[in-house]
């Protein structure tokens, strides 16, 4: 699985975020972490739209956490970030199978599978609230 700046960011924003009472905006968070105002508004907006974000309009407008920290998993914020399941190959899935129907001739197949697996677990069961204590 490779995770792209999209999930960095994302991750670093929102430890950022929820250390904060007021919301906090794009433009403040970029110059923090020193990357692309635009790119991070993109991620931003991705995480507001799947419910992880609150995003308010306006002067004193920017972001807060929808929930609390320990509601919201790695797994999800990565799969928002990366605008796909999180997957250790293209051949892997969560519902394990071979999406090449391959599996019954592919030695590599069950290891990758069981893999896929172990990180979905992992992802699913370590949330924001385990990054930021």
């Amino acid at each position: 699985m490779l995770l792209t700046k999209a999930s960095e960011y994302a991750l670093l924003s929102l430890i950022m975020i929820s250390q904060k009472e007021t919301p906090q905006d794009a433009d403040t968070l970029s110059t923090q972490l020193g990357i692309s105002k635009s790119f991070l508004a993109k991620i931003l907006q991705s995480l507001a739209k799947e419910g992880i974000l609150k995003s308010f309009k306006g002067a004193h407008g920017g972001f807060l956490l929808a929930c609390d920290p320990s509601e919201v998993s790695i797994k999800q914020i990565i799969a928002c970030a990366e605008k796909k399941p999180t997957m250790v190959l293209e051949c892997t899935t969560s519902q394990g199978y071979c999406p090449n129907n391959r599996a019954d001739f592919c030695k590599i197949f069950p290891f990758l599978n069981k893999l896929q697996s172990r990180i979905d677990d992992f992802l699913d069961n370590m949330s924001l609230k385990d990054l930021i204590t």
